[in-house]
Order: structure tokens, then sequence, then C-alpha cells
């Protein structure tokens, strides 16, 4: 008895278990992964087994269970896989691995439940159907889609089949982002001679510094060195584009491109894995491929989605190859000895220089007019202006995860609450994951409403990479890292100004994927905005403002290798539908010749023969984009589009600003999955997307029209 209630006891103060308003991060620690999870677990298999036996076609009967169900184990389970990203540590790891296989065994068997899935098809067939809200409309049929998905039509041994190869893919994706992580974190090059590092801007010098003073080089200066260079974002960026050693960058490249693909860390037999039981899946589903599977949830058709590929892949390789021609007229000029054979590590450099000769912009002279608390300042600011919404700080309000972790509070024009957000601002290569990224901390919902009255409101957290602050200076941003935190804010807007109070579809919830990024993008552009930028780019000692000129060379510079930077992101999108469409896994082509082959339609230069990008390719891997990579540059025509609405008002007209921004607060960001989005886009625009947009904010028009 005394351990059954000592247990009992222990779960009681479980950090995972308490009713809270914000999550405990501050507490929850590995120790509490596995008794809460499996305490959750088992509560939530009762839940179930009593929604089944008292299920009727119902809102309340079926909808309003079934939400708090879901609710329950996305929160908490969203809690732990957060702070595996942000706090990673092997004994996190092992705890999640073991009880995972125990969380998706739920899933699946909600996902499959028939009573569930036939109350949802008899709401569809029943009489009432046509007084549903639209929202709700979209809640059953999606139901009823996720069901068909997860298997719930199939019987005995097939669904048995089926249910082995989630779980193995879920391991498989888990392990494809560790070994990706530690692969990264591995990877660690020692500079001593300063020669070997010249060109490396102060920024970035100040970093490779501190990192090795972290590894124990206790004497490590920004100045004399030794340096620790790394595969993380900024410290891997910074090479490529200013190291002069081209030896250094060959060596860094390859490392780059080669990484988790070889030893304990390869991740090349689990790819061949997770491509396998993807189109097993897809098999058992009556699709032909995987591509199909992901496609029956998106706005696009695999046909569709390479249709357009191909439309943008012919206005960009002119301009690609033109792009290349310039690079090697320019390091000719420059007497570089490998003008003639420019090769991967090359490009970024002497695009660099390029870009300062043509433009005269140094994007690490351009840091000091960037600081972290003035990007913030200039972005709430715009969400004030187009959104009528205030910003402001709630530190303290809820506990985060790390103390440089940022709280704000959102309210709309009466001043009440609507929203909350954190911010984890700077790159922590020992911990956190690379990249940036928002998720939803607690979504909008009535049925979730905390006093009964007023709904739930929803949380985000928008996590960056970006650099740290050094000694007593703020933490100066490149123009990528300010359009990053802009357009990682579009994503957590979507979450946040939802007017939606159907919980299942508020927020980016039932969204189809391939728009999501809509947002995103869209708030991309204002980076480019005259006001907003110069509203911004104050220096961060003198405060005066980033010069008139310079601003006009941004806006020059903003269509600078167009083309190239386009074919990058078809060639991930092309490589990811051809392994889910037509690759053979086991067959005669291996992934790395199917990279290739699309390579050499979408790089002027092939790839080199012993690149394994592919093995870090989380995206479609280990994270949601797999089939949906080309999502990207469909919500980016989306996107442009949009933001074409503000140019026709007149970007100059402050009044038709706030007009347009209130119309697309009302629309794209309000009304969350309860309406199919290409109506909601035409809801705000008029009429139906148009690539144009695109192409012209590319300066990718003529060479489409020619």
């Amino acid at each position: 008895m005394a351990s059954s209630a000592s247990l009992d006891e222990a779960l009681g103060a479980n950090p995972l278990l308490q009713d809270f308003d914000f999550p405990p991060f501050d507490v929850v620690d590995a120790k509490h992964v596995r008794p809460g999870i499996r305490a959750l677990l088992k509560k939530l298999e009762g839940d179930l087994e009593e929604l089944e036996r008292t299920v009727e076609p119902t809102w309340p009967k079926l909808v309003v269970p079934l939400e708090k169900i879901v609710d329950q184990l996305t929160v908490v389970w969203g809690i732990v896989n957060h702070l595996k990203s942000v706090k990673d540590s092997s004994e996190l790891r092992s705890a999640i691995e073991e009880v995972q296989p125990e969380k998706v065994k739920f899933q699946l068997r909600l996902g499959q439940s028939k009573p569930i899935y036939n109350a949802f098809k008899a709401i569809l067939e029943s009489p009432d159907w046509q007084t549903l809200t639209e929202a709700r409309k979209r809640i059953v049929e999606s139901q009823i889609k996720e069901a068909v998905l997860s298997g719930v039509s199939l019987e005995d041994d097939k669904r048995d089949n089926f249910n082995k190869i989630e779980q193995e893919l879920k391991r498989l994706s888990h392990k494809f982002e560790e070994n990706v992580l530690d692969a990264t974190k591995k990877f660690e090059k020692l500079v001593t001679e300063k020669n070997e590092i010249e060109g490396l801007p102060a920024t970035a010098l100040g970093m490779a510094a501190q990192t090795a003073l972290s590894k124990g080089h206790e004497n490590a200066i920004a100045e004399n060195g030794p340096w620790i260079i790394t595969l993380d974002g900024p410290s891997f960026l910074s090479v490529m584009q200013h190291a002069r050693n081209r030896s250094l960058r060959e060596e860094i490249y390859r490392a780059y491109v080669t990484r988790a693909s070889s030893g304990d860390l390869d991740n090349t037999a689990i790819v061949d894995s997770i491509l396998k039981l993807r189109l097993e899946k897809a098999k058992l589903l009556n699709y032909n491929n995987y591509a199909e599977v992901s496609m029956a949830t998106k706005m696009a058709t695999v046909e569709k989605a390479e249709e357009l590929l191909e439309k943008l892949r012919s206005a960009s390789w002119n301009a690609a190859v033109q792009d290349m021609e310039d690079l090697k007229n320019f390091s000719k000029s420059k007497d570089a000895p490998e003008a003639d054979d420019l090769n991967h590590w090359d490009t970024s450099f002497w695009s660099e220089r390029l870009r300062e000769s043509k433009f005269d912009i140094n994007e690490e002279e351009l840091r000091p007019y960037f600081s972290l608390p003035k990007v913030m300042d200039g972005l709430f600011n715009l969400a004030n202006m187009l959104f009528g919404i205030n910003i402001e700080p709630a530190d303290g309000l809820a506990p985060v995860w790390n103390n440089d972790v940022r709280f704000y509070r959102i309210k709309d024009s009466s001043g009440s609450p609507v929203a909350y957000f954190y911010f984890d601002p700077y790159t922590r290569p020992s911990e956190k994951k690379g990249g940036a990224w928002m998720r939803e901390v607690l979504a909008r919902s009535h049925v979730l409403s905390r006093d009964g009255a007023s709904a739930r409101l929803p949380v985000a957290h928008m996590v960056c990479n970006q650099t740290p602050p050094v000694g007593n200076k703020p933490s100066l941003m490149t123009f990528r890292e300010l359009e990053t935190v802009f357009h990682e804010f579009g994503h957590a807007l979507q979450h946040m100004l939802t007017k939606q109070d159907e919980g299942l579809v508020a927020g980016l919830r039932g969204i189809e994927w391939d728009a999501v990024e809509l947002p995103s993008q869209f708030m991309e552009n204002w980076c480019y905005h005259r006001d907003t930028l110069m509203s911004i780019a104050k220096h961060y000692e003198t405060g005066e403002t980033l010069p008139e000129e310079t601003y006009k060379k941004l806006l020059a510079a903003r269509t600078f290798r167009a083309g190239s930077l386009s074919l990058r992101q078809i060639r991930f999108a092309s490589v990811d539908l051809k392994l889910h469409t037509d690759y053979i896994p086991g067959g005669s082509e291996s992934i790395f010749d199917v990279d290739r082959r699309v390579s050499e339609r979408t790089q002027v230069i092939p790839s080199l023969p012993e690149d394994r990008f592919l093995c870090g390719f989380r995206h479609i891997f280990a994270g949601g984009y797999a089939a949906g990579y080309y999502s990207y540059k469909w919500a980016e025509v989306l996107s442009a589009d949009a933001f074409s609405a503000f140019e026709d008002a007149g970007l100059d007209d402050s009044e038709a600003v706030k007009e347009t921004g209130h119309k697309f607060r009302e629309t794209i960001l309000a009304l969350g999955g309860g309406k199919a989005p290409l109506e909601v886009f035409v809801e705000f625009r008029g009429r139906e997307p148009s690539p144009e947009p695109l192409l012209r904010h590319n300066g990718l028009l003529a060479t489409a029209s020619a």
C-alpha cells in the first residue's frame, strides 16, 4: 500500500500532470517523462474507452470529448518534445525513446477508432449536415479523411502491419534527427594560426573564440584565438561567406554536405528504410506512392506541384547560369586562381565579394544597425499598424527553459489579452537544434476555456539560432536573421490571432500544409518596406539611422542571385517529390543517384560525387515536409500575391495599408483551418492566386517571358 501511495504522491507532484495556465518548462526534467507520459496515456485510454462506449453523432457527445483527449496529449507531449529541441540531454533522449512507442500506439488506437469514425460519418450523412457551420463541416470531413489515412479501414493483418510501420517510421525519424544533431556537434575544427582564418568578421571570430573557451581553451580571445569552427549554422555560414582560406572553406563544406553519412551516425540506411516503409504504407492505403498520401491533405496534387516547380525552374535557370558567369568574371578580375574552376565552396565567398562590390553592401557592416531589441520593437510596431494589436513584455508570468527566453503578451485594440508567446533567440549548439521554428504551446479553444466563458487563449513559441550577445554588445543580426525573425513571427501570428473557437481548426490546426507558409513568407516582405526597415535600423551605439543610400542598395540587392536561390529550393523540393513518387527502394538507383539526377537540372555546378546532403535533410526525414517541401514555393506564390495587395493599395498610404492589414487579419490570420485555404485567399484577394508577383519580386519575369 505504502509504495502505491508514494507512487500516487510522486505522480501528483509530476509537473507534466499538473493543471497549468502555462507549462512548467523550468521544472520538467528527464525523470518526469516516463512516469508522466505513462500516467497520462493511462488516463487518456480510459477517456477514449468511455467516449467509444457513450459516443453519439452529436457535437457534445463526440467532438467535445475527442478534443479534450487530443489536446491533453498534444500539450503534454509538446512540452517534452520542445525541451528535446532546446535543452537536449542523453537522459531526456532515452526517456522519450522509451515512451514514444507507447504514445504512438495510443495515437494509432485513437486514429483507428471505428466508433468515432462511424459517428463522424453519421454526422456527414445526417439531415442536419447543412445546418453545421463551415468550420464544423471542415472538422468532420478532415476527421474522416485522417481516420482513413490512419488505417481505420484496414483489418487484422493489414492493420497490424500498418501499425508496425508507423511505429518504425517514428523511431527512424527520431534517430535521423539525433544523428544529424550529434554529427553537427561532433565536428570541431581547431584553428590556431590567424592567417588561416583571415577574412572572418569580428562577430564570427568572437563566436569561434567563445566556442573554444567553452571547450577548455581558457586563453581563447577573438583577436588571437584559438578558434573553433563548427557546423552550426552561424559558424558554417561565416566560413563559407568570408574565409579567404580556400582549403578551409573546402574542408568545412565537405564536412557539412557529408554530415551524418558515415560511422555510427550514418543516416543512409535510415533514409532507405524510411522511404521503403512510406511506400509500403501508401500501398496499404491503396495509393500508388507516398506523395499521393501526402497530397491527400494538401491544396496541391502531385501533378500541380511538379508543374509549378518546373515553371519556376525554367524561369530561374538562365538567371542562375548568368549568376555563375558573373562570379567567374568577377573572381577573374580579382586574379583568383580558382576563377576558371569555381566549386561549391567558392560560390558563397565570391557572391559576398560581388555583392559588396556591386551594391557596396557588407552583411557584417550592417549588423550594428540590427540589434535584437530594436528589431523586436520595429516588428511589434509593424504588427500594431497592420493588425491593430499591442505586444508587451510579460517576463515572469510564465516559467521558461533558459534565462535568455523572453515572454510576451498580445492585446487587441480594446486592451484585452488575445495571446501569449515565448521567444528563444540565440544559438546553443550543445543542447539546441539548429534552424528556426514556431510551434503551438496551447491552441485557442472554447471547449478548453479556463473560466467556462471565454475561449482559452493561444500560446506559441518562436525559436531562432542567431549570434548571442558578446560581452556588453547586444545580439547584432544579419539581414537574413532579421528576415528569419519576421518569418517565424508570421507563423506565430496565424496561430495567435485566430478568431476560431473550434479548437480542432483554430490557428494553424487544420490548415492544409502547403498554405501554412503564407503568413510567414508574407511577413518577410516587410523587411524591405522603407518605413519599417528605417524604424528598426538604428546603430546600437550611436543611434544613427541606416543611411538612405544603404537602404536603396539593400533593395537593389534583393534580387541578387535570385535565380540561384530559387533553384536551390527547387532542387530540395524536386528531390523530395522524386524520392516519394518514382524512386524504388532497394532498386538499381540509390537515393544519391536520384539527387544527382535532380541536381543536373537544378544546379549550375554539378553536385560533388560524395555529396550526402540527403543524410542531413531533416525537413523530409525528421520534420513534417515529406513529399511536401514544394510547399515553400507553393506558399511563396500565395504570399507574394498577398503582399501585392498592399502594393496595389499603395505602400505609402498608411490608411490604405491599415485597411488592407485589417482585411488580412480578418481572413488569412483569423479563419484558421475552419475554411479551405483557397477560399480564404480569394476572400482576402478577391481572386485566385497568380505566380506573377513572385516572379516580379524576384526579378525573374523577363526570363520567364523569354
